[in-house]
């Protein structure tokens, strides 16, 4: 099984702001080793109680209109009854019921299968936790 199935948990600064973070390179380095030109599936899983994943466009403001509506379905202030952290902390514990904190993705010929404009992005919005951790899992 060990051919079939390879894991890795991969370091991740997200920074103390609300972000959505570009990770499609380090699953594409990881593929590399990991598929070795194989079809499969990439999981990604993000190990954290206030962090999601998301296959969105990047640089063209998507990012920063997902952050936008984020805010406006989760605004950062004190109705949250989760109270501990920053002011309004208990918003960042309700985001992985909207953007969960896995994806899977199809793996073919070692590369990952996305469309023209998707990137595999962290959608962060916990300031308290600069530092994340990410499990990336293929299985061939």
């Amino acid at each position: 099984m060990s051919d079939a199935f390879t894991t890795r948990v991969i370091d991740v600064a997200t920074g103390s702001r609300e972000t959505v973070h570009d990770i499609t390179g380090e699953c594409e380095s990881f593929l590399r080793e990991a598929a070795a030109g194989r079809d499969g599936l990439l999981n990604v899983f993000a190990p954290h109680a206030t962090m999601g994943v998301a296959l969105i466009e990047t640089g063209a403001g998507s990012d920063h209109d997902l952050l936008s509506a984020l805010r406006d379905l989760l605004p950062a202030d004190d109705r949250w009854r989760h109270r501990h952290g920053s002011p309004g902390h208990g918003r960042d514990h309700v985001l992985p019921a909207i953007v969960p904190p896995h994806a899977t993705l199809p793996v073919t010929g070692g590369r990952l299968a996305l469309g023209t404009w998707q990137s595999v992005c962290l959608v962060d919005t916990n300031g308290d936790n600069p530092r994340r951790q990410v499990r990336l899992s293929f299985l061939g």
